[in-house]
């Protein structure tokens, strides 16, 4: 841990290097600039401080969170920064050694002066990703999204044409700082009238009492005609705290799975509920968490135990990875998978219809939105919250709305 400590403040220092080196190439005060050190070092020291005095035990705190939004939000900018300035010595460098082999000007130095429109552009650029964070940190975390889906199947059976269900994932709760907006989304939630309401895990960061501020607002959820239900993600394992004792971590996740009941969602752990509409029904199916790389007690075969092949279902399963593995090549034949987690890594570019980009599709092939093979589906939810950094820039929270068509898909 100190190791990586210290390569990191080897890496910012550096950054800091930089940076200073492109202010002092425009702004020659020198008040100013001693200004600047003075905040930038000790902006430094107070996040590297913060991060020294993480507890296991606790797991993130406000704190925590806020270091993290600190370090993203300065030294990403400064970094772009960096690397534009670092393009300049490269040129500066192979410019001096031509100079130095060929003409032999004595008069001339070997590293030419910083020129003044490379900082400028620099900074120009850097400007983007400060803006856009502080936007995450500000706004963007609470700019809740209404999406939604139609999906069409051949086999869906008549009585659930154009039944609707709202899907949501990812809560978070123990990040949550504001009571306004959390009970403005539950409006939208309320809004759309859907017929069920599907949550598909991570109800809090890690420990059960992160939910207690937050019982009465999420009981305002209103009664679907359907159901409420809701599986377990790996958030609501406590995994990522170190507890005092095995018993505390169960006596946990124990008080996690009575907080779903709390809320009046039905909680499904690997097993399966016909869900009946006129003379026809539909398997809602529950597994708890099984993902790659994370935990895996997710069990398709229990849970799926006495339904047919033929009988039209839907999965909820926290992780995507579960889809990719197991599920999309299950002989048992899932319609829809329900999933969540990924948050779209709270950073990205949409622009629906055309382009989606985020860091999260090198980790996940299936990480926002829906995605099909064979007539097989799972749709991810970029989550109601946020983790770790306190913010979203271009992946917004979601709330979705997905609509059974009984028809085949011409799309």
């Amino acid at each position: 841990m100190l190791i990586r400590i210290v390569f990191l403040c080897l890496i910012l220092i550096i950054i800091e290097l930089y940076a200073f080196q492109a202010l002092k190439t425009l702004v020659k005060d020198k008040w100013i600039l001693t200004f600047y050190q003075v905040f930038s070092s000790l902006l430094l020291v107070y996040i590297v401080y913060s991060f020294l005095q993480f507890d296991r035990s606790v797991g993130q705190t406000k704190q925590t969170m806020l270091s993290t939004a600190l370090l993203l939000l300065v030294y990403v900018p400064k970094m772009i920064l960096s690397i534009v300035l670092l393009g300049e010595d490269v040129f500066r460098l192979g410019a001096g050694s031509v100079n130095y082999f060929t003409m032999k000007d004595e008069h001339v130095s070997f590293l030419a002066s910083r020129r003044k429109f490379v900082s400028q552009i620099g900074l120009g650029i850097a400007a983007v990703p400060f803006l856009s964070l502080l936007y995450g940190v500000t706004i963007g975390k609470y700019n809740y999204k209404v999406i939604k889906q139609r999906i069409f199947f051949d086999d869906l059976p008549d009585d659930f044409d154009g039944f609707t269900v709202t899907h949501i994932s990812d809560v978070h709760s123990g990040s949550f700082d504001n009571p306004e907006k959390i009970n403005y989304a539950i409006d939208l939630i309320n809004e759309q009238n859907s017929d069920m309401i599907l949550f598909t895990g991570d109800i809090v960061n890690t420990d059960a009492k992160e939910m207690n501020p937050w019982i009465d607002t999420f009981k305002r959820i209103q009664k679907h005609q359907y159901g409420k239900y809701s599986v377990l993600g790996n958030h609501d394992y406590g995994e990522y705290v170190t507890w005092p004792t095995e018993k505390d971590k169960q006596d946990n996740f124990q008080a996690i799975k009575d907080v779903y009941g709390e809320i009046d969602f039905k909680l499904l752990l690997n097993e399966h509920k016909y869900i009946e509409k006129g003379n026809s029904k539909i398997a809602l199916v529950g597994v708890e968490n099984w993902g790659h790389n994370f935990k895996k007690l997710g069990d398709i075969d229990k849970a799926s135990e006495h339904i047919q092949k033929e009988d039209f279902k839907i999965l909820m399963s926290h992780d995507p990875s579960h889809w990719d593995y197991i599920v999309q090549h299950h002989d048992k034949n899932f319609h829809l998978t329900l999933s969540g987690h990924t948050h779209g890594m709270q950073f990205g570019i949409e622009i629906p219809g055309f382009f989606k980009w985020s860091l999260a599709q090198y980790v996940y092939k299936q990480w926002a939105g829906l995605y099909q093979n064979a007539g097989r589906y799972v749709y991810v939810n970029r989550g109601f919250g946020f983790h770790a950094y306190p913010g979203r820039v271009g992946i917004m929270p979601e709330i979705t709305v997905i609509e059974l068509k009984k028809a085949k898909n011409v799309a």
